[in-house]
């Protein structure tokens, strides 16, 4: 098991059981107790869980801004959503657009879908979107330069942003980590959320891909607000409070 995945589970474990013992963790994911001290530091600096001595309980709840898991795992959660959502994509892009595209988990789901588009333009950060998109053959990928993320297989930093300025887009397509009918769209990651600003503003429409489990999430960096979106797609309808505030501030939900 890869040290992020371990992470990952060690989190959910924390969450699930309340309190936990170093030793208990030990023996659950069968490591020392000195790999499950260096974990639960990393996971603490992330803002996941609580240490104690000798321990960790969860963030408590009134406290806790979300923190994404690994790419890895996000890659496997809500996937059917996912692609629902990718198959809505066909009523926003059309053959010939221009578009920005992020790193998250449902874009690289979207991304089959967009390979189909003839003549398209993408201009995106993410290393994995640009190969999946290269191999239909069908429009032209501009991968962003920059410093490189390997976690998100993406590009970050200064140097992408004054690239993405260099760019004008029919759309930008992105994923949110969370969307809240008070706080707007926001990222758990600073590069991501700067780099989604920055295509927002080079961009004439902004799609948001928004799995279920984003609506009333908040996370700590914020993108943009209700009124800077054109479009959500979403596998199904928000409840009724984001409903009601994505229609004040003129969003189209198809």
């Amino acid at each position: 098991m890869k040290s992020t995945q371990r992470q990952d589970r060690m989190a959910a474990f924390v969450a699930h059981e309340g309190e936990v013992t170093v030793d208990t963790l030990a023996v659950r994911f069968d490591v020392s107790v000195e790999t499950v001290r260096r974990d639960l530091a990393k996971l603490e600096n992330q803002g996941r869980l609580r240490k104690f001595h000798g321990g960790a309980r969860p963030v408590p709840t009134q406290q806790r801004l979300h923190v994404e898991a690994s790419f890895e795992a996000r890659m496997n959660e809500e996937r059917a959503a996912k692609q629902a959502i990718a198959a809505k994509l066909t009523q926003i892009v059309h053959p010939g657009d221009t578009l920005f595209l992020d790193t998250g988990s449902t874009t690289l789901v979207a991304c089959s879908v967009l390979a189909e588009l003839r003549g398209l333009t993408v201009i995106t950060n993410s290393v994995a979107a640009a190969d999946k998109l290269t191999l239909g053959g069908q429009g032209q990928v501009y991968l962003l330069g920059g410093a490189y993320a390997r976690g998100n297989s993406q590009t970050v930093g200064p140097m992408v942003l004054e690239q993405i300025g260099r760019f004008r887009a029919d759309h930008a397509v992105l994923t949110p980590t969370g969307l809240d009918a008070e706080a707007g769209v926001t990222d758990a990651n600073a590069d991501e959320a700067e780099i989604a600003r920055a295509m927002i503003n080079s961009a004439q429409s902004v799609t948001f891909l928004t799995v279920p489990s984003k609506f009333g999430r908040k996370a700590a960096f914020h993108v943009c607000g209700l009124g800077q979106i054109q479009t959500v797609l979403a596998a199904g309808p928000p409840d009724d409070t984001h409903l009601k505030a994505l229609g004040t501030a003129g969003v189209a939900i198809p």
